[in-house]
């Protein structure tokens, strides 16, 4: 599957916000068609995997907030729902 706009302007946001993170952002949409949320554009639900050496120190819930913050509008305007999973290497 090609990788649509909010896919593509995701993975630069993140790559911007965190140097050097391994990022693996999957496009779950298609196993959400039909249900709440499916906005039909075929980009409402993601699955996000990062580790980056700067989440070191740093709670789950600052970790989210930072991805978030990162992100802007897309998380709960753009994109039904974002799962997170945020290490720092060797977590």
């Amino acid at each position: 599957m090609a990788k649509g706009a909010v896919q593509i302007e995701m993975e630069t946001l993140l790559a911007t916000a965190f140097p050097g993170a391994e990022v693996s952002l999957v496009n779950d949409s298609a196993k959400h068609h039909g249900h709440s949320g499916d906005d039909g554009s075929g980009e409402s639900h993601f699955s996000l995997e990062i580790e980056w050496d700067g989440f070191a120190g740093m709670n789950r819930v600052a970790r989210q907030r930072s991805i978030n913050k990162a992100l802007g509008d897309i998380p709960g305007t753009r994109v039904h729902a974002l799962a997170i999973r945020a290490t720092a290497p060797g977590e």
